[in-house]
């Protein structure tokens, strides 16, 4: 036999008065979460029923600065253990229905009805509280998401620039892969800061790891070199590809003016480290 509503005489009381038919209730409005509050759980350390008493007291109480709050941090976790924002919206969208049908039995058993002024404030207040919650969420995922894919591209751009020292002021740059503008572009970023950083006297480039380049790439790499020159350090270059120097033959371009050529990396280093 089903139990009857435990009667009480505010809103927020009546619900967690009846904690167990609010979770069955809203369990019953969103199928798809409820097959995955577990793994959720253990994916992310998430209550989902936990939080949703907690997010429906909150607009209950109209608690603007604690809904923000829950609302940013749970952004943040979400956001963290990549969970699917599908279950999310799908969540929050029955935790809405549940509290409008709580409403309604809260009504019946204080035999209230409103009239409609009173009835679309109140659907007015309820449901822009919820909608802010989710504003909130959706913010903070967003920024958490934008500040991880920040970080990685940093990462990306250390690992594809890697000055390694070898000593107090000498560095070395070993270049691999297809480089275009962009990348070049990062490397005279990188490679002017790093001089002034860790006082670089004396950085070598090595390119045996590049086939080839575009001649606009080649153009720039020599305004790098003369970069270096400016910053009153010395450029050696080693390991150009026979490619690679026929392409600056026949544009004309040379890297003497601002640069050594050493033929190995091997023993450029052991010259100068001997």
């Amino acid at each position: 036999m089903e139990k009857a509503f435990i009667q009480q005489d505010n809103v927020a009381d009546f619900i967690t008065a009846n904690r167990d038919k609010f979770e069955e209730k809203l369990l019953s409005e969103a199928v798809n979460v409820a097959k995955k509050i577990n793994d959720i759980l253990i994916r992310g350390n998430i209550d989902l029923m936990k939080n949703a008493e907690k997010l429906v007291l909150y607009v209950i109480d109209q608690d603007e600065e604690k809904l923000i709050e829950f609302a940013n941090v749970e952004g943040m976790a979400w956001a963290k253990h990549s969970l699917t924002l599908e279950f999310k919206l799908e969540w929050v969208q029955a935790i809405r229905r549940t509290v409008w049908y709580f409403l309604e039995q809260f009504d019946r058993l204080h035999e209230r009805s409103a009239d409609h002024s009173t009835f679309y404030q109140m659907e007015r207040v309820i449901n822009d509280t919820i909608d802010q919650f989710l504003n909130h969420f959706f913010i903070s995922y967003s920024n958490y998401k934008d500040e991880l894919l920040n970080s990685q591209r940093k990462l990306v751009e250390n690992l594809s620039v890697p000055i390694i020292p070898v000593s107090d002021s000498v560095a070395v740059l070993p270049l691999i892969g297809m480089i275009d503008s962009s990348r070049m572009r990062l490397i005279e970023e990188k490679v002017l800061t790093e001089i002034s950083k860790l006082r670089i006297t004396t950085l070598i480039i090595d390119l045996s790891g590049i086939a080839n380049m575009q001649g606009e790439v080649i153009d720039h790499l020599q305004k790098v070199l003369y970069g270096v020159k400016m910053m009153g350090s010395k450029a050696i270059m080693t390991g150009l590809r026979p490619e690679l120097v026929r392409n600056m033959i026949h544009l004309g371009i040379s890297f003497e003016k601002f640069s050594e050529t050493k033929g190995t990396l091997q023993q450029t280093l052991k010259d100068y480290l001997s």
